[in-house]
């Protein structure tokens, strides 16, 4: 028996930008942990070992925070979403101290887990606060921003990281979280008020198993599958079983449960389906594409790692523009539908543009390409999020806002991999007759230190086989794209309402 989220009221605008604030900057520490660490990974590893287990410092978080989101979003549903951040961003931030402390790489490891578990839950609450704090119509603004503030930590982060290990040490990537949380945090609580009002639900802890199960598993497969272990390995096949009988029983439950922790009924709502599966496309077509915008930069280009994360700021500036005016045009409007056509419409051209990508093109000609997929993605990511939480029953909210970002995670995990073992298999064939230096696969481990003291024929002949071998990854992500643009074409337009609706009116 705990608080219910509090009833759709007006609010003090200085209380909501207040909330928007905490809540972003909460947001914004979740995203970043996301790829911060990746540039420190060397120096983490000098210092704890466990060279074997490097691959885990990011999966560990990865795979904690997609098992957690969903259910984090049907808990933010039944004991209100006050509760929830308090529960998420204290696991995130225990997480964060016990990371900076790690002494060794078990330590950091299990940190990391305990970090994903709060941050999968800030992922969902932040965007579920949202509805129940601003009116339908002015929702897409904020999100708009909250899409930008993602996007933009997720390209810094790397850089960050980068920063703090030259400057201080590895352990202030995780430290930092602490003070910044705990601020934001403060400034949610005294402006989020709780209702009072106490009720008493049922758990779907059957359901919530079967669906952690399924996530683990795919997310698991997909992460160590072609890596750690070939796909053909009995450990990837029985990962696949393991998502497969966890999906069945997880569908069984569903049908049965009194709550259930992701109420199938949702599935006969029209924007609700087509939005997850938009959600999907997207995920799949961004991270599985953009992914390897580094790998072809640095070994294609020879750019440096800080460099290579610099030249990805056009794209950020892209969403952006596009985020913000997308999310104006909502307010102004009511309406949401022409915004994703457009989106995937340019997300699919900007992918196609990024197939022309070759060892000699220029920085302006590669920025206005990724200028031109940041557009599509900024124009897409509000609308995911506001037309959903439009269109299903308030007390549903977080549950809807939580399955959304749940098939982006997966869709792009997925794809991560997928691509991983086309852009390898191609690699392979391209540099088979490059002699000695590639012997074993060896030469695709090369990074942009050891690229350098190649002879300079051999790095023309790799630059050439990475833009190469990159080209069918944006092909299939342009085609991935096209596919979210003729789901947007059968998406249903529900007026924005420019006040907050209780349910049942």
């Amino acid at each position: 028996m705990t608080d219910t989220q509090p009833a759709p009221a007006a609010l003090e605008p200085a209380r909501i930008r207040t909330i928007i604030l905490s809540i972003g900057a909460l947001l914004f520490l979740a995203a970043l942990d996301q790829t911060i660490v990746s540039t420190a990974l060397p120096t983490i590893v000098a210092d704890l070992g466990g060279l074997e287990h490097l691959s885990w410092v990011v999966t560990a978080y990865i795979l904690a925070s997609t098992i957690a989101a969903p259910l984090y979003g049907k808990l933010g549903d039944l004991y209100g979403r006050r509760n929830t951040v308090f529960v998420s961003v204290g696991l995130f931030l225990l997480g964060s101290a016990l990371a900076g402390a790690a002494t060794s790489m078990t330590w950091l490891i299990a940190s990391r887990a305990l970090q994903g578990l709060g941050g999968g839950g800030l992922f969902v609450l932040a965007l579920s606060v949202i509805g129940d704090v601003i009116p339908p119509k002015d929702r897409g603004k904020t999100q708009g921003i909250f899409a930008a503030t993602f996007s933009i930590s997720s390209v810094i982060g790397p850089l960050i990281g980068g920063w703090f290990v030259e400057a201080f040490t590895w352990h202030w990537i995780f430290y930092i979280n602490v003070p910044i949380g705990i601020a934001a945090v403060v400034g949610f609580a005294t402006a989020f008020e709780p209702t009072g009002r106490r009720t008493r639900h049922v758990i779907d802890w059957w359901g919530a198993a079967a669906l952690s199960l399924t996530l683990a598993s795919v997310t698991l497969a997909t992460s160590l599958g072609g890596a750690t272990f070939a796909w053909d390995s009995v450990q990837i096949l029985g990962l696949a079983a393991l998502a497969i009988v966890g999906a069945v029983a997880f569908f069984m439950i569903e049908q049965r449960a009194e709550e259930p922790i992701l109420p199938l009924r949702l599935f006969r709502i029209n924007v609700f389906w087509v939005t997850s599966a938009m959600s999907m496309v997207t995920g799949a077509a961004m991270f599985g594409g953009i992914t390897f915008l580094p790998i072809y930069l640095q070994l294609s280009q020879g750019a440096s790692p800080t460099v290579s994360g610099l030249m990805l700021i056009p794209m950020t500036a892209g969403i952006l523009v596009s985020s913000i005016l997308s999310g104006r045009f909502m307010s102004r409007t009511g309406k949401y539908k022409m915004l994703p056509v457009f989106g995937m419409g340019m997300l699919a051209l900007g992918f196609l543009l990024l197939t022309g990508l070759q060892p000699d093109t220029s920085t302006a000609e590669f920025a206005a390409r990724l200028v031109v997929v940041g557009l599509g993605l900024g124009a897409i990511f509000p609308v995911l999020t506001t037309s959903v939480q439009n269109a299903v029953d308030r007390t549903e909210l977080g549950t809807a806002t939580a399955a959304g970002l749940m098939f982006r995670q997966v869709g792009g995990s997925v794809a991560v991999a997928a691509f991983g073992a086309l852009f390898a298999a191609r690699m392979a064939s391209q540099v088979s007759g490059a002699g000695e230096a590639f012997a074993g696969g060896a030469g695709l481990e090369l990074g942009p230190q050891s690229l350098a003291g190649l002879p300079e024929n051999v790095r023309a002949l790799i630059g050439d086989a990475v833009a190469t071998s990159i080209h069918p990854i944006f092909l299939i992500a342009a085609g991935l794209a096209m596919i979210g643009f003729f789901l947007s074409l059968v998406l249903q337009e529900i007026h924005l309402a420019n006040r907050m609706v209780p349910k049942g009116e």
